[in-house]
Parts: structure tokens; C-alpha cells; sequence
């Protein structure tokens, strides 16, 4: 689920946020998170937050430190992850034409762009790096100038599988040539196709590969793939001042956005995943090639990162962010150059760009 951030909103961070340097404050925090929320634009926020040898978790709103929920395209790191496994258990190569495992009716004219078909050359990294060109099916628009997500938050409730998703983007133009340089388009098939080869390489559903690979190993008992659309445990996604009941289309994000998590576990998987404890830790190198998506987060191989331009900040440049955020306001996030780790979540689909303005203001008290 991609995020649409606004350059307007940026002009709007005070540099003086960005030059605060202190250990955790656990009452500055929380006031921060405390502001935040305005019953207006969030009605709820929670963050967890990893410093050195120190952990805090707070919360405000309707959210509480325990609270389930849906992680959105935070999701993307667990696809990433797994990939990552299965490369490291000699099961696939980043390299390999997605052919080798996907059926020839999902692939048959997947990829044309200016008349070329290029479904045969699409690899699994040009899948990860988002530099496959395919459209997005979720927020790509038909002939009619309609997409997927604005029937949903219209409150048109639906569901799809991977199929589906597939012939969506079929009926869209692709936008560039498989792993062309430098380029990256952010689309949510690329991640259906991914699930769908995990699926093919394992034998086993995309759920059960999550449970085995991730949540079991890192004693995750919080945090699933949502798949029953009568489930409420996790808490409503808002859009604006109201909830938006979704649930069937929440089952059907599956590898792109269908995770639910808390703040704390989401905490000790982001640390599993920049620490080797999922996949070797010297892939993390080649995994950060960017090629910028929209401003100002650029997509490395099924990572994202968030760098905020010196302009914005010229008394003090603001280190980058690297992990993945979500359309959900959902985010989890590596600061490299501070040794700081971000997870949470602002829950407010029609102002997600303010989990960016929250994770600045944390981090520079940090």
C-alpha cells in the first residue's frame, strides 16, 4: 500500500526539531505523541522506539502499547525477508526470470510496454527493487480514471486474490522496461507476484511461510496475517474522523500490506532484520542501490529510504531512515547513523506523510 507524501508538508518540519540531541526522555516522548493526536487528522498513535540499550513504548489516543495493527506495506519487509531466506538456503537467486516459477497464465502478457513484451525478462529482484515497470493495481487508474483504492475508501468493500490483482495491472500501461537504470516504479503487484513465489518455492501458503520463517523464530504471538474478514482484534484503520471498515479487502493484501502486529513486536522483528537474524546481514549492502520512487523516499531491493534533504535542514543534516512504511500511517524504520530503531503507527490513511513528521521530531530528540 503506497504512501503519497506531499512536498508542502516538509516546509512545515522547524529546524530547531531537527538539532536536539538527548538520551531517551520518556516525558518529552510522550508529549510529542500526545500532540499528535488532535481527533482530527489522528485519533490514535503508537511508538516504540529502540536507542543504544534502551527501549520506550507509549502511546496516546485510541491506540494503547498492546495495540493490534495492520502494518500495511511495513508488510513488504517480511516478503523481503523471507526472499532473502529462501536465497540464503540456495532455494531461488534474485537473479532467476520469474518464469522459472510462476504458471504461464499469470505471465501471459504481464509486462508490454510500447508494444514489447517483456513478461519473460522480469527477474525477482526487478520485483523487490520495484524497477519491474509493472503498473500497480492498487493505486493505478483504469480507462475510466478509477483504482482499487479509491472504490475502498469510498467504503466499496472487496475482495481479491493474486490472480485478480494480476489481471488488474494487466489492463494498465507498464511504465518502463525491466531493470531499467535508475528508474523505480512503486507497485503493489510486484510484492503479489513475490508472495505468490514464495508460495511456489516453499510448497506452502504465504501465511504458514510468515509462521515458520518469522513469527515462530522470533516468538512472535502478537503479530499474523490477516485472513479472516470477521476478525476484530485488530484496531479500525481511520480515514479522517472515521473508521474504515475494509476487512475483505484487508484479507486480500496478503505479502503487499496484510500483516497485523504491535509496536513492540513489529520492534523486535525490525531488529531481527538489520541484525542478520533472518537472512545473512551482508546482503543489507546490496539491498541499498536506491533509485528514487516519489519524494523523498527512494526504494533500494525490498527496502525503503527516507532522507530528508539538507535544505530542510541546514544547521544539522537529518540522517536517513531505511525499512518501509505503509498507506495505514504505519512505519518501521533503521536510523543507521544514530543507532535508532522506529516502529508504530499513526493509523490515519488520509494523513499517512504525518508518521514522517512524528519519526523526525522522535529522532532528533534522540
Amino acid at each position: 500500500m503506497k504512501l503519497t507524501i506531499r512536498f508542502i508538508f516538509f516546509a512545515t518540519i522547524l529546524i530547531s526539531e531537527l538539532t536536539a540531541q538527548t538520551e531517551i526522555d520518556e516525558m518529552k516522548l510522550q508529549q510529542l505523541i500526545d500532540k499528535t493526536v488532535n481527533n482530527k487528522k489522528v485519533i490514535g498513535v503508537v511508538v516504540s522506539v529502540h536507542s543504544g540499550s534502551e527501549s520506550w513504548t507509549g502511546s496516546s489516543g485510541n491506540l494503547t502499547n498492546e495495540s493490534q495493527y495492520f502494518i500495511a506495506s511495513a508488510t513488504k519487509l517480511y516478503t523481503t525477508a523471507i526472499i532473502m531466506k529462501l536465497r540464503e538456503d540456495g532455494r531461488l537467486r534474485l537473479e532467476d526470470k520469474i518464469s522459472a516459477y510462476l504458471e504461464p497464465g499469470l505471465l501471459k502478457n504481464l509486462h508490454i510496454y510500447k508494444g514489447v513484451d517483456y513478461s519473460d525478462s522480469l527477474t525477482i529482484k526487478h520485483l523487490l527493487a520495484q524497477n519491474s515497470g509493472l503498473p500497480d493495481y492498487f493505486e493505478g487508474e483504469d480507462a475510466d480514471g478509477n483504482s482499487l483504492k479509491d472504490e475502498l475508501l469510498l467504503g466499496k468493500d472487496r475482495k481479491w486474490g493474486c490472480e485478480e490483482a494480476v489481471e488488474i495491472s494487466k489492463k494498465m500501461k507498464s511504465r518502463f522496461p525491466p531493470g531499467k537504470q535508475g528508474k523505480a516504479f512503486y507497485s503493489d503487484t510486484n510484492f503479489q507476484l513475490l508472495g505468490r513465489i514464495i508460495e511456489i518455492v516453499t510448497g506452502k501458503t504465504y501465511a504458514r511461510a510468515l509462521a515458520e520463517h518469522i513469527f515462530v523464530p522470533l516468538n512472535l504471538e502478537q503479530t499474523y496475517l490477516f485472513q479472516d474478514s470477521s476478525d476484530t482484534r485488530p484496531v479500525s484503520l481511520y480515514y479522517r474522523t472515521a473508521p474504515l471498515a475494509i476487512p475483505l479487502a484487508m484479507t486480500s493484501f496478503g505479502p503487499d500490506g496484510g500483516i497485523v502486529s504491535t509496536a513492540g513486536e513489529s520492534m523486535i522483528f525490525l531488529k531481527a532484520f538489520f541484525r542478520g537474524k533472518l537472512f545473512p546481514a551482508a546482503y543489507l549492502a546490496e539491498m541499498q542501490h536506491w533509485n528514487k520512487i516519489f519524494f523523498p523516499l527512494q526504494y533500494g531491493v525490498g527496502i525503503m529510504k527516507f532522507k530528508l534533504p539538507w535544505f530542510f535542514s541546514p544547521f544539522k543534516s537529518f540522517p536517513e531512515l531505511i525499512g518501509h512504511s505503509g498507506l495505514s500511517g504505519a512505519f518501521a524504520y533503521y536510523c543507521p547513523a544514530k543507532n535508532i530503531f522506529l516502529t508504530g503507527t499513526v493509523n490515519q490513511v488520509a494523513h499517512s506523510d504525518i508518521s514522517y513528521k512524528l519519526m523526525i521530531k522522535i529522532s532528533s530528540k534522540l
